[in-house]
């Protein structure tokens, strides 16, 4: 988890999403990031269990796709930055809470 807000365009999803669910396409305006790049940050971030995509479908039957953000919080202490940066250097993410 620790690994992957460290990335400074990662820590502005997470600040753009505190708002509630915006759909992808409004979320790469607003951060000014082509959409495959915001994909990219939005996988990492939903597999540290940060935020979570739903897909909808609009009216006309267009396939949309919202993300919004999961509770979470992070205790930072010496060791959690220790096992982020083992976590890192192995590949692996850390196990729970990290």
């Amino acid at each position: 988890m620790l690994t992957a807000v460290a990335n400074p365009q990662r820590m502005r999803v997470v600040a753009e999403l505190t708002g509630g669910r915006v759909h992808v396409s409004e979320l790469a305006r607003r951060l000014g990031m082509s959409r495959p790049l915001l994909y990219m940050h939005l996988d990492r971030l939903e597999k540290a269990g940060l935020v979570v995509g739903h897909l909808e479908l609009s009216g006309d039957g267009k396939a949309m796709k919202y993300f919004e953000l999961e509770p979470f919080e992070i205790q930072l202490t010496a060791s959690t930055i220790t096992a982020a940066l083992q976590a890192s250097a192995d590949g692996t993410d850390g196990g729970p809470g990290h």
